[in-house]
C-alpha cells in the first residue's frame, strides 16, 4: 500500500492521504472545489464547483500516471440534490464518452460549505 501525493492538488487538511494505491487500484480521497494555490473555494455555482472538484481528482490521479478515463467508480456528495441535473451536465461533459460506475448522495454539510465533493476509484494500467 502506497500513499500518493501531488503538490498541485489541494493538500490534505486532516490525517488522510490524497490517494492510496493498493491491489491494482487507486483510491482517491474526496475532492472538494478547493483551489490548490489558495486552499479556498472560489467557485460559487454547482457547475464551477463540480468542474474544480473533477480537476482536483484528475490532478491527484496524475501522480500515478492516470487520468479521468482510468476511473472505474465515483461517489458524488451533493449538499442539495436539487443541484443534481446541473452537476450531472458538467460531469457528463468532463467525462465525455467514459462512463464509470457512480453513486450520488445528498449530505447535510460538506467541508467549507462546498456544494459538491467527489471521490473515486481508478484502475492502474498494465
Amino acid at each position: 500500500m502506497n500513499a500518493l501525493h501531488h503538490p498541485d492538488a489541494p493538500q490534505a487538511v486532516g490525517p488522510y492521504a490524497q490517494a492510496i494505491v493498493a491491489g491494482g487500484l487507486v483510491f482517491c480521497s474526496g475532492q472538494t472545489p478547493l483551489v490548490p494555490a489558495t486552499m479556498q473555494i472560489e467557485a460559487r455555482t454547482i457547475e464551477e464547483q463540480t468542474r474544480q472538484a473533477l480537476h482536483n481528482l484528475a490532478t491527484v490521479l496524475s501522480a500515478a500516471g492516470l487520468g479521468l478515463p482510468d476511473i472505474v467508480k465515483t461517489t458524488v456528495f451533493l449538499k442539495n440534490f436539487a443541484d443534481f441535473g446541473r452537476m450531472n451536465a458538467v460531469y457528463a461533459e468532463v467525462f465525455g464518452e467514459h462512463r464509470p460506475a457512480r453513486s450520488t448522495v445528498e449530505v447535510s454539510r460538506l467541508p467549507l460549505d462546498a456544494l459538491v465533493e467527489i471521490e473515486c476509484i481508478a484502475a492502474l494500467r498494465g
